[in-house]
């Protein structure tokens, strides 16, 4: 039913629905929910009258209710969980399957559920690294406001996020090392690329002696 269910449409109504939750849960701290009013009452309780200034730091800018309460518990934890819950039950029938003779269509079930096992550890291996890579954060960021008096080294947030924007350049790469079918792809791109450059130097310097 894959064929008719996940349909090219669909596909791109998906993919667009979460690009747009995504823009909306990221710049929420934009509309109003950031820490831009706690300091300016710490400033009027101060009684200062010197030029407001904000320190441009993460955790100063940042709601920690809004990265802990929202942020984590609402579109990070549960989506983790529950992605967490469907591989294994995708591992736990690739296996069942592969244990026990089946009658297939396919002329070789055991190459057939072999592979779509290969795909599912590669996609499981995503998943790992998605969690290792924002998981640490967010730990930090629970720590931040349930144990205020808690002080945490700079040098492990700065860490922390360093891991949470490498994660977007590791699944390509996981992609093209696990996946047959996207490295392929991604070989298709790099030689057709430096072809066009190769091509046209060559071309250039081929032109030269008729001129």
């Amino acid at each position: 039913r894959y064929k008719t269910v996940v349909t090219p449409q669909r596909a791109v109504v998906a993919i667009a629905c979460c690009w747009i939750v995504s823009f909306l849960v990221g710049l929420t701290p934009m509309f109003g929910w950031n820490n831009l009013n706690k300091m300016r009452r710490t400033q009027e309780l101060n009684s200062s009258h010197t030029e407001f200034v904000i320190k441009c730091q993460f955790e100063t800018v940042i709601s920690m209710e809004y990265m802990v309460y929202f942020n984590f518990f609402v579109w990070v934890l549960p989506p983790l969980l529950l992605m967490l819950l469907i591989y294994l039950e995708v591992f736990n029938l690739i296996r069942k399957q592969l244990n026990k003779k089946v009658s297939s269509s396919s002329n070789d079930p055991q190459k057939y559920y072999g592979k779509e096992l290969k795909i599912a550890k590669s996609l499981a291996l995503v998943l790992f690294l998605f969690a290792l890579s924002w998981l640490p954060l967010h730990v930090l960021n629970c720590i931040t406001l349930f144990c205020p008096s808690c002080e945490t080294p700079h040098i492990l947030t700065y860490i922390a996020i360093f891991l949470t924007h490498g994660n977007s350049a590791m699944n390509p790469i996981v992609y093209a090392f696990r996946i047959k079918k996207f490295r392929t792809a991604f070989l298709q791109i790099w030689n057709q690329y430096f072809c066009c450059k190769s091509n046209k130097n060559a071309s250039t310097t081929t032109a030269e002696p008729g001129n």
